[in-house]
């Protein structure tokens, strides 16, 4: 139960955190454009390895899909630890993932303007991350308590 548990407690906290982007772009001024990061960083990988990167809303789609799979395996380590420490291991991942976005990035070779345009964006990119690692923890607390 416990790797079941960690797979959809991963993939709930993923689901949410892209929710949280997608949907708070369309009226927020300042909220951060994870997108645009994951496009350049898929863009630039690809290019490194000799492939030609999808463009438009294939490039989209295939960077959603990336993140969707990465994060979920992310937050899916956070059901390693013991059940009841669950929402609090959540809410440090989502923290260290969301810190890690806005400083990791232009050290990484990548624009960090999507992620640390403004203060508020700064905020909300911590706090994107960590609500995930949340949903995360809440779920694979909630899925290991009725077993």
């Amino acid at each position: 139960m416990k790797m079941i548990s960690s797979l959809i407690g991963g993939l709930a906290g993923a689901a949410a955190l892209n929710i949280l982007h997608q949907a708070v772009k369309q009226f927020a001024h300042d909220a951060p454009r994870v997108d645009f990061v994951g496009e350049e960083a898929l863009s630039k990988g690809l290019e490194k390895i000799g492939v030609e990167p999808p463009t438009g809303n294939a490039l989209f789609s295939t960077t959603m899909a990336a993140d969707l799979i990465s994060n979920a395996a992310y937050y899916g380590l956070i059901g390693f630890g013991k059940k009841k420490n669950l929402l609090l291991a959540g809410a440090a991942s989502g923290l260290a993932a969301g810190i890690g976005a806005v400083k990791l990035t232009k050290p990484l070779g990548l624009s960090d303007a999507p992620v640390t345009r403004t203060i508020p964006t700064k905020l909300m990119t911590v706090a994107w991350y960590t609500i995930g690692g949340l949903v995360a923890g809440s779920v694979m607390y909630a899925l290991r308590k009725k077993s």
